[in-house]
Order: structure tokens, then C-alpha cells, then sequence
């Protein structure tokens, strides 16, 4: 039986992955198991959010009509208005913004609707990376390209180093910022260098902007390509593309609702493929999204609550690690004294914590190896008390390495 022969170039899953780690390494004993392996937000959703989706008299007409493709007048509207309050970008709801169904929905399919399927084009991505670039260019028929995040750049990405030659094989560039995993921020400069970039050497800048709203200080507030586009004098935002969703802004992963914003004739060939996708957002989805994106107090006691444990879990694991502070984004991108897959088999099997392998994240590179080894991916997205908990017992298991 025929299949597409492509599937076979994608790994498994970093979950898959570690799920197939931790078989053999059974925890034994009475800790709570504690999850950080996963970006899943734990904090309760906005109220109002859930009281409209349990109105019944509204969900009956929603559920009663096929939804827009484009999306509402409303929505589109809401989150013009957000672009323009949180990143002072003037965008149109009519030609610049599309609603989909979350980032990683969005992300992928954005490359099948843009690449041109050629098999010697390539797609830049950071290393390590957020899995779903790799897949996406892979199954459109590109080649990845990785551009390492190291320690020793404060784990920015050197696109300095990339070849003019390697510019002009790249039709898509995906970049993340706060970074997953590493919480690192690119500048507008940086942003407008890389959108210079792309007009000289023909390609589309995808932005993934997901994690823009967690983030520790007024001061190195996360920026948006969009915002760096416009600064620059492109405001129709030319082969610049971003992505951002409803998940760890407003903690509703499960409502798999998001937005792309951005060149309009790249948005309108994206709508002309999705209408054939069939991947419209539910009406009853799209009229919560529009009052979330409305919405700022709830972000901000969001936010809060990051700050408050980023806070505590620190000051408990800085005497222990190498702790450095995500400038945006709750995870901790954590180096570790030990091989990073051997340190979270043993943290699972003493501790009954999960964490994610750094070496998961990433990909080899020649002369380099993978970015993304000896080092774990620490998710902060439970309650405070269960994460300071977590902090007491990775700090214990740290000494327990240095005694051994």
C-alpha cells in the first residue's frame, strides 16, 4: 500500500520520545509525580471565557452554522485592535489577519500553502527548536536548515554566519521569539536585519510569537516582527508573517484558537489554501476568541503569577545550577552537570519529576554537535506550591550528583 514516503523522514515526537526513556526508569517511593516535560498551562482560564462557552441559547446558533474560513468581522477586528494596543502595529482586519486554529495548526500548514516544493530549497529554523518547523518543511518537500542557539551567544542565533549562498536556497525562515526552548528575544534591529534579508535574497519570514506575552520586565517587553516591519518602512508588512495564539496568552490550549498576521497577498494565498483545508474555526471558538483578545486584565494576573514563580524557584535553584533567567516564555533552559538524558531518567526514577532532554530538542550539526545536549527543558506551568516543590527536589538531587 502506497503512502507518502515523507512520513518516514519525521522522528518521533520529544514526548514519544521520552515516554520511551522513562520506561525502564520506575520511580519508587511516595513523591507526588510532577510533570515540567510539557508546555501545557495549568493556570484556570478566564471566567468569562468559560461562561460563554456554557451559554446555551448562544452555543445552539453557533453550533447550527458553518464557520467562516476568513473568520468574523468581529474577531478580525479584536485582534487588529490588540496588534495596535500591544505592539503599536496598524494591520488590517480585512487584508493582514487570518484566525486559525492555534499556532501549531498555523505553523505547519503555513508551509505547505508557501513552499514551492522544489527538493534543493531549504527552510532556516533555529536549533533547538519547536518540532513542528522540522515536520512542516519536511512534508512540503524542503530541506531544514538549523542555525544553533548556543551557551556561548546567550543562546542567540548567528545568522551573521549563514552564507549568502544559503540565503538565497532558503525559501522560509521560521524564528521564535521568546524562544522555545530558551526564552532568548530577538531585537527589532535583529529583526529588520533579517527582513533586509529576505527582500534581497527572496524569502518569507515566519514568526512564532506564541510565548510574546509572558515575560518578566516592562523593560525587555517582547517586540513582534510585525512592529519591526513597520519601524523600518514596510508597512505592508512584506514577506513578514507572525503567529500568535489564545494557549499561554489566556491559558486555552484546549480552545485552539490563534491568529496570523502579516503580508496580505502571503495571508490571501494562506485563506485560498485553508478554504480547501478545512480548517475553519468553529463560530462558538471564534466568539470567545474575540472577547479574550479584548481582554488585558486577565493577561496581566497571568503574567503575574509566572513572575511570582520564576521568582521563587530561582533564588531555591540558584545555588544548585546554572540558572539563567528567560528574558520571556516559563520555561528554564537549564544546563546540566550530567549527560542531559541520563540526568532526567535519574531525576524521574529519585525524584518523580519529568523534565524534557535538551538533546530531544535539537538536531546534530557538523563541527557542533546537537545545541541542544546537556541541557533540560524545565517547564514552570504548575501551581506555585507544586513548582516550588519541584525546585527543592531538583536542588536535592544536584546534591546528590555532587556527592557521587
Amino acid at each position: 500500500m502506497a503512502t507518502n514516503p515523507k512520513l518516514e523522514l519525521l522522528q518521533s515526537y520529544p514526548f514519544e520520545k521520552l515516554r520511551a526513556a522513562l520506561a525502564n526508569s520506575a520511580y519508587e517511593g511516595e513523591l507526588a509525580h510532577i510533570a515540567l516535560s510539557i508546555g501545557e498551562p495549568k493556570h484556570p482560564p478566564p471566567n468569562f471565557v468559560i461562561d460563554i462557552l456554557c451559554d446555551t441559547g448562544a452555543m445552539t446558533q453557533h453550533l447550527a452554522t458553518y464557520p467562516a474560513t476568513r473568520g468574523s468581522d468581529a474577531l478580525r477586528h479584536a485582534v487588529a485592535a490588540w496588534l495596535r494596543n500591544r505592539f503599536t502595529v496598524t494591520a488590517s482586519a480585512e487584508r493582514h489577519i487570518l484566525p486559525v486554529n492555534g499556532t501549531r495548526e498555523a505553523l505547519f500548514a503555513f508551509a505547505q500553502a508557501v513552499l514551492s516544493g522544489h527538493n534543493k530549497s531549504l527552510v532556516g529554523m533555529p536549533n533547538p527548536f519547536y518540532q513542528i518547523y522540522e515536520g512542516a518543511a519536511l512534508l512540503a518537500g524542503a530541506q531544514p536548515y538549523y542555525i544553533a542557539n548556543t551557551a556561548d551567544s546567550d543562546y542567540a542565533a548567528d545568522f551573521d554566519a549563514v552564507t549568502d549562498a544559503t540565503w538565497d536556497a532558503m525559501e522560509l525562515l521560521y524564528i521564535c521569539s521568546p524562544g522555545n526552548p530558551t526564552g532568548h528575544l530577538i531585537s527589532d534591529s535583529q529583526m529588520q536585519r533579517l527582513i533586509e534579508r529576505a527582500h534581497r535574497h527572496d524569502f518569507i519570514i515566519a514568526a512564532d510569537e506564541c510565548y510574546s506575552e509572558i515575560y518578566f520586565s516592562e523593560q525587555t517587553r517582547p517586540s513582534s516582527l510585525l512592529a519591526a516591519s513597520e519601524a523600518m518602512g514596510n508597512r505592508e508588512f512584506a514577506r513578514c508573517v507572525v503567529f500568535h495564539s489564545l494557549s499561554k496568552r489566556s491559558n486555552l490550549p484546549g480552545l485552539r484558537s490563534g491568529f496570523v498576521a502579516g503580508d496580505a497577498d502571503i495571508i490571501e494565498k494562506f485563506l485560498h489554501y485553508r478554504t480547501y483545508h478545512g480548517c475553519a474555526m468553529g463560530t462558538h471558538q471564534q466568539h470567545a476568541s474575540t472577547m479574550a483578545w479584548q481582554d488585558e486584565a486577565h493577561v496581566q494576573s497571568n503574567r503575574a503569577l509566572y513572575q511570582e514563580k520564576f521568582d521563587a524557584v530561582t533564588k531555591i535553584l540558584a545555588p544548585h545550577y546554572d540558572v539563567r533567567q528567560p528574558e520571556g516564555g516559563f520555561y528554564h533552559w537549564l544546563p546540566t552537570p550530567t549527560n542531559d538524558l541520563s540526568f532526567c531518567q535519574s531525576l524521574y526514577a529519585q525524584q518523580h519529576i519529568t523534565v524534557m532532554p535538551g538533546s530531544f530538542l535539537g538536531r546534530d550539526q557538523a563541527m557542533l554537535g546537537n545545541p541542544g545536549a546537556n541541557h533540560v527543558r524545565v517547564a514552570w506551568v504548575a501551581p506555585l506550591a507544586a513548582c516550588m516543590d519541584a525546585a527543592h527536589r531538583l536542588a536535592d538531587f544536584a546534591d546528590q550528583l555532587s556527592k557521587n
